[in-house]
């Protein structure tokens, strides 16, 4: 009699992986033609892009940037490469010349770095970017009461900044940008070193292709 018991268990138990067994099967199987099926319609090539753009705003000189010329309204170049949904790949250059009466600070950089949107909500994208540059910033200062030119000397800096894009289309996207720029102190052999720092508050237009 509990031979009969186990040996119906034992059927029964089998039946039930074979049962279980079947059902996993059927249910991997529609994964993968799921999976196979998103695969051909989503195409990671399409996150690609790059795009160039323009922002004009005020540039805001601080330390010895602002001591020797005004703050102005400048244009800056930007080139970004799309990544993937979540980063970017942004180069900025800009090119500025301040005066000051007499007295002059000119400004040149070139600055690479990361664009991490925050979300992407229809299409407003609120963004942080922050990375490194090479600056090379020139003043003509007021030293023992004569106006001196300060040498020409390239050197690296940080920037960051936040701000947003609404996409207009697939081609073009305007924004808002709020860029801070410090580039390392700057010796001189003969004069003090140049210490300062600037940002940018700027209206951005790009056009991606």
């Amino acid at each position: 009699m509990r031979r009969q018991v186990f040996k119906t268990l034992k059927i029964l138990f089998i039946s039930n992986i074979f049962c279980i067994s079947a059902f996993a099967g059927s249910a991997i199987e529609q994964v993968v033609e799921r999976t196979q099926e998103d695969k051909g319609s989503f195409n990671v090539g399409s996150l690609k892009g790059h795009s160039f753009g323009l922002g004009l705003g005020q540039t805001f000189l601080q330390g010895d940037f602002s001591k020797n010329g005004q703050n102005g309204i400048t244009i800056d170049a930007y080139y970004e490469y799309n990544a993937s949904y979540s980063f970017d790949l942004v180069v900025n250059g800009h090119y500025s010349s301040h005066e000051m009466g007499e007295k002059n600070t000119t400004i040149l950089g070139v600055a690479a770095g990361i664009k991490g949107k925050i979300l992407n909500y229809d299409s407003f994208t609120p963004f942080f970017i922050g990375g490194l540059g090479f600056y090379n910033p020139s003043v003509t200062r007021l030293i023992d009461g004569n106006i001196v030119e300060s040498d020409s000397k390239v050197t690296f800096g940080t920037h960051f900044g936040a701000g947003a894009d609404l996409e207009l289309n697939s081609n073009y996207t305007v924004g808002i940008l709020a860029h801070f720029h410090n580039p390392f102190d700057i010796d001189q052999e003969l004069a003090p070193e140049i210490e300062g720092f600037y940002y940018k508050m700027l209206f951005t237009l790009a056009y991606k292709f």
